[in-house]
């Protein structure tokens, strides 16, 4: 039996020191060695045999952490394993204290199409595997030809226009990773946040709703519209890339920073529907009488077509056995919520008969959490103000 520890991680916004990512937004040597520190620890304490890493804005900085870790791991592993030669070395303990360094791991990172000069960085993503990949990652972020998104007039069907979406504002990276005697497919994502978009006249220096001091609550309002409308588009290409993998029967896991909760539109998009309890009590969608509704064998079929596309929640699957009443990975302005997700497709769901493995455990990692609307919160600037996430899976079969 195999067993192996998937996680996510979005460090919050990963450069050298002294280089401006966001306007006027830098690290001092020291905040940066801090800011190091603690993510080292972060991942040593994880020790997770795939991390995938969000706000990343250079490859090189996350390798120095990965790399400060380790050394940490082996230190900690000199220090508190004991020898072949002690009588209790093989007890179960001791293989939960050990730390298994990446010096053999491969990391792959995608950078951001839409990263600009210093001031105008954008982050991207990176993957860190202990298991190596199958084949060449994906890097998904520009749509040729653009998505459109064609809308009518409800129920009427004239055209009301489209949305078109050319590029997602962070890209997704798809790596295929072998377990045991599986290969999975690993979807690291990160979608546009809540942040509003606000249009700049041409000409001006900022856009009009930036200004609080001319307070503009519909522009503002707009502006949270277009993010919401990019952020479910952006969902919608991951599920369209899902539904590859899975159309080839290919076990699935997604992870990543969804920037909403998992009962969001966006994150439902992503997981797929719930099938309807019965579909025989629905009436048919081609219905000539207050009666046709689905058959018996129909209601199997639909069932069957709507499960076999679906993803699940680690959280939810976790709370459900663990009678756990809450998980948050983001407090924010007084709302403490879970923002970061795993979700897997059903071969790894405990009630599908033919799974090949499902979730033992899952990690959430946020202490050091705070809402951000106090002044007192620490670390606000250089620890993560996400927690992190981790499933435990195991494989089952003997090859496994």
């Amino acid at each position: 039996m195999t067993r192996f520890t998937i996680a996510s991680f979005n460090v919050k916004n990963l450069i050298g020191p002294e280089q401006e990512y966001y306007r006027f937004e830098k690290y001092t040597k020291e905040e940066h060695a801090w800011k190091a520190d603690w993510l080292a620890d972060q991942i040593l304490t994880m020790d997770a045999d795939i991390v995938g890493f969000q706000e990343i804005f250079e490859e090189e900085a996350l390798a120095r952490v990965i790399a400060e870790a380790d050394v940490r791991g082996v230190t900690s592993n000199e220090a508190a394993l004991p020898d072949s030669s002690k009588r209790y070395a093989r007890k179960a303990i001791f293989r939960k204290l050990a730390y298994t360094p990446y010096t053999d791991a491969s990391l792959v990172f995608a950078p951001n199409v839409n990263d600009g000069p210093p001031g105008e960085r954008r982050p991207g993503l990176a993957v860190l595997s202990r298991l190596g990949f199958v084949g060449a990652p994906e890097i998904i972020q520009e749509q040729m030809p653009p998505l459109q998104i064609p809308m009518d007039v409800l129920g009427g069907g004239a055209s009301a226009g489209h949305f078109t979406l050319h590029r997602l504002s962070r890209p997704i990276l798809k790596v295929r990773v072998p377990v045991g005697g599986a290969v999975v497919t690993v979807f690291n994502c990160h979608l546009k946040s809540k942040l509003g978009e606000y249009l700049r006249p041409e000409g001006a220096p900022f856009a009009p709703e930036a200004n609080l001091l001319a307070y503009r609550p519909a522009g503002r309002a707009l502006g949270s519209l277009r993010a919401a409308l990019r952020r479910m588009a952006e969902a919608w290409v991951l599920r369209r890339e899902i539904l590859k993998e899975l159309d080839l029967g290919h076990p699935v896991m997604v992870l990543g920073d969804f920037n909403d909760g998992e009962h969001a539109v966006s994150s439902e998009i992503i997981s797929g529907e719930i099938p309807f309890r019965n579909y025989s009590w629905m009436r048919r969608h081609d219905a000539t009488k207050s009666d046709h509704r689905y058959s018996k064998d129909e209601n199997l079929r639909i069932t069957e077509d709507v499960e076999r596309v679906r993803l699940h929640s680690a959280e939810k699957l976790f709370v459900r056995r663990s009678l756990r009443d809450m998980v948050f990975t983001s407090a924010f302005g007084g709302v403490f919520e879970s923002i970061d997700q795993i979700y897997f497709s059903r071969h790894f769901h405990p009630d599908y008969e033919r799974r090949i493995g499902e979730m033992e455990y899952f990690s959430v990692f946020n202490d050091h959490l705070t809402d951000g609307s106090h002044p007192e919160a620490p670390y606000n600037k250089l620890a993560s103000d996400h927690g992190q996430i981790m499933a435990h899976m195991k494989l089952r079969g003997k090859d496994r």
